[in-house]
């Protein structure tokens, strides 16, 4: 290895440790080891910033993460697209209380999570995932900030969302608001690019000059986390000869780690899931019906969780419809995951570029409100819940792509969805262009409001129609 590494400074290298068995190699540009060693992350310090690659459980450096475990550092910054769930990846590392700070854009499975950042215990900063992509590439291109329509109109432009609560459930920390500048007649928020201390990613392949390529969709995070930090540490699972793929088959260029990992994922599809009540199931099977008449042949279209995803199950099979996920994928078959021929993968950098570029046809999301001129509420209950906005404020600040919100009409305490103003924080200001719901079909316009297109029967309008009245809480 010394002879086929001749950019390394002899001080780089030092022999065999106990229980190792390969030679390790560390230097400020490339940190390499074929063995679950901790001199991987034996830099680390407390109070580092580390950026971990991965999209939840796909493309997880779990070995780095166990490593790190180990060392003991506290005080960690921690940035990555998600959190995982709470007993694996990072789930272990809050467990173990060694992280200060997370910075992502989705809390999801990881209940451990929320419920330390509810307790006040845990800092959290949430940022659009589509930003968040942006940020950590603007950061390994030495691009210092940017300005994105993301957010504009929400908490994240106008400042005031809670990053740390006190043990009483006050605000001890809230994000500030952004700076805002208009282009074309478009607002656009600054936002500053992030760097990191260290990078730990997951790779498939590297060569023996320490070239990494990745396997699917778990390129996503991992690609631009490798080039924005100081030092990058990657895991791969299996180490080949020099010219085994071709060079312009190689993703990241320079750093090699050998590692075997337990291949995890965060939500099991089997046929023992819990069964809706039949009244439920009727209700979403017409609200997915009803929403897959959205789709047209040729469309390039985004799908939220829940009821959107499945909606492409009733895609009519004489047109084609190119299904988009944020992590990455273009082509996406069903659940759980399947690519159909013609489609590819590419880095969430990549594809953040093609929603904020206006490049997809339609997005279908959930929602927990919607306003009458089209307000989006559908990513935390201050306080109560927090999931985080993943990748939906990004889905909706461009004009470009048609946004349908398909939801149930009424929360399960019979509160209903659809309000003259949301009264949770938004996603989107005045972004949702049709409402689906197992009762009705509105058009949304962002000056008249709401047109009622489709009932489930024919009915009057009375003379003195009002807005819905309720017993104040």
């Amino acid at each position: 290895w010394p002879e086929a590494q001749p950019r390394l400074l002899a001080r780089d290298w030092h022999p065999q440790q106990a229980g190792c068995s390969r030679a390790h190699v560390l230097s400020p540009a490339l940190s390499t080891c074929g063995c679950l060693h901790p001199c991987m992350v034996k830099d680390i310090s407390d109070g580092a910033t580390i950026t971990v690659g991965a999209f939840g459980l796909c493309g997880i450096p779990e070995n780095l993460i166990a490593a790190l475990l180990r060392t003991g550092v506290k005080d960690l910054q921690v940035v990555s697209s998600n959190v995982g769930v709470e007993d694996f990846g990072l789930g272990l590392l809050m467990a173990s209380r060694q992280v200060r700070r997370i910075v992502c854009s989705y809390v999801g499975e990881n209940t451990l999570c929320e419920s330390q950042y509810l307790a006040g215990e845990l800092e959290l900063e949430l940022t659009p995932q589509g930003t968040l992509a942006e940020r950590i590439r603007a950061g390994g291109a030495g691009v210092p900030a940017f300005y994105t329509p993301t957010g504009y109109g929400t908490l994240v432009q106008e400042g005031g969302v809670p990053i740390r609560y006190t043990p009483d459930g006050h605000l001890a920390i809230m994000s500030q608001p952004r700076e805002v500048r208009e282009f074309q007649g478009d607002h656009f928020l600054l936002e500053r690019a992030i760097r990191a201390d260290f990078a730990l990613v997951k790779g498939w392949k590297a060569d023996r000059a320490g070239n990494v390529v990745f396997r699917g969709s778990a390129r996503s995070f991992n690609v631009p986390m490798c080039k924005a930090a100081d030092v990058t540490a990657v895991e791969v699972e299996e180490i080949v000869d020099v010219g085994t793929f071709p060079p312009e088959d190689i993703h990241v260029p320079n750093i090699y780690v050998d590692r075997k990992y337990e291949k995890r994922i965060e939500r099991l599809t089997s046929g023992k899931r819990k069964m809706e009540t039949a009244k439920r199931k009727e209700v979403r099977t017409r609200i997915i019906r009803r929403a897959a008449l959205e789709f047209e042949d040729g469309m390039y279209v985004n799908l939220g969780i829940g009821i959107p995803l499945l909606a492409s199950n009733f895609i009519s099979p004489s047109m084609t419809v190119h299904l988009h996920s944020e992590n990455g994928i273009l082509g996406l078959g069903k659940q759980t995951v399947t690519v159909l021929p013609g489609g590819c993968f590419f880095a969430s950098d990549d594809s953040f570029a093609m929603i904020q570029g206006g490049h997809l046809h339609l997005t279908m999301l959930g929602a927990m409100q919607v306003s009458r001129y089209g307000d989006l509420a559908n990513w935390m209950i201050p306080g109560k819940k927090v999931k985080g906005m993943g990748g939906a404020m990004d889905l909706v600040s461009s004009p470009k792509t048609r946004v349908v919100v398909t939801m149930e009409h009424c929360t399960k305490d019979n509160i209903p969805k659809i309000m003259e103003k949301c009264t949770m924080p938004l996603t989107g200001k005045q972004c949702v262009d049709r409402i689906i719901t197992e009762k009705a079909v509105f058009d949304v316009h962002r000056k008249r409001g709401l047109t009622l297109t489709d009932t489930g029967c024919a009915f009057a309008v009375s003379p003195n129609l009002r807005p819905m009245q309720h017993v104040a809480p």
